[in-house]
């Protein structure tokens, strides 16, 4: 694999009401990353990009959902992009400014 740079491997942050309250509870950012990126990547980037301290990484795929419509008539199938997620856990003390 080719090597990425930190703006490659992080994406954005995903700022919903569940990601919130992870933040809340323990800590915890959530980020879309690059589908390539293993946990060792995602963790030096986000340690550089924010200037923290990462305890723990977990990476989620989502597969994106197949959707159906029927626009003019025709049925047509189209599947939702798929995306991966990484939780990130930081030190206590630890925060990053999301807005």
């Amino acid at each position: 694999m080719n090597a990425m740079n930190v703006y490659d491997v992080v994406r954005r942050p995903l700022v919903t009401e569940r990601t919130m309250r992870t933040l809340g509870d323990s800590n915890t950012y959530v980020f879309e990353v690059h589908p390539k990126a293993n946990k060792i990547q995602i963790r030096t980037a986000v340690e550089k990009l924010f200037g923290v301290k990462v305890l723990r990484v977990n990476t989620a795929n989502q597969v994106g959902k197949v959707r159906f419509s029927r626009a003019g008539g025709r049925f047509s199938q189209h599947q939702a992009p798929t995306v991966k997620k990484a939780y990130v856990k930081l030190r206590e003390g630890d925060s990053i400014e999301l807005v």
